[in-house]
């Protein structure tokens, strides 16, 4: 495996990969955007040697609404059609099992309202056993 190396490009010298199955809402690509312009373009998009888009769609989308001029890309050359195909899935499979991002208040929302259920599970069992 060769290192990886990050090179800025203009957004139109990167293409979609016309068989990606995960699509983005326009609130999303929105959402994307509004990351971009606060924290900056923290992740590279994943591109093959012909600068095809491995991962990355949601982020070249909303460069492209801001207006960007280059965008950071990482040539994933190395990798065969197989393989980009098999990393397509696996990595749009990793992003629907995460179910989004999630906030810390939603987390831990999340974390109180499980451990508020089993509470209450908890307690219905042990009323119906002492009567």
């Amino acid at each position: 495996m060769s290192k990886l190396a990050i090179q800025y490009v203009s957004p139109e010298d990167v293409r979609p990969y016309a068989g990606n199955a995960r699509t983005h809402s326009k609130r999303q690509i929105r959402q994307i955007a509004d990351s971009i312009q606060r924290f900056g373009f923290t992740n590279p998009l994943l591109v093959s040697g012909n600068r095809e888009v491995v991962a990355g769609h949601g982020r070249l989308v909303a460069a492209k609404l801001l207006g960007l001029a280059s965008v950071p890309i990482v040539v994933l050359a190395d990798m065969t059609e197989a393989d980009r195909r098999a990393y397509v899935i696996a990595d749009n499979k990793l992003a629907e099992l995460r179910g989004g991002i999630a906030t810390p208040w939603r987390s831990n929302c999340n974390f109180f309202r499980t451990c508020s259920s089993m509470t209450s599970r908890l307690q219905a069992s042990r009323s119906a056993r002492l009567t």
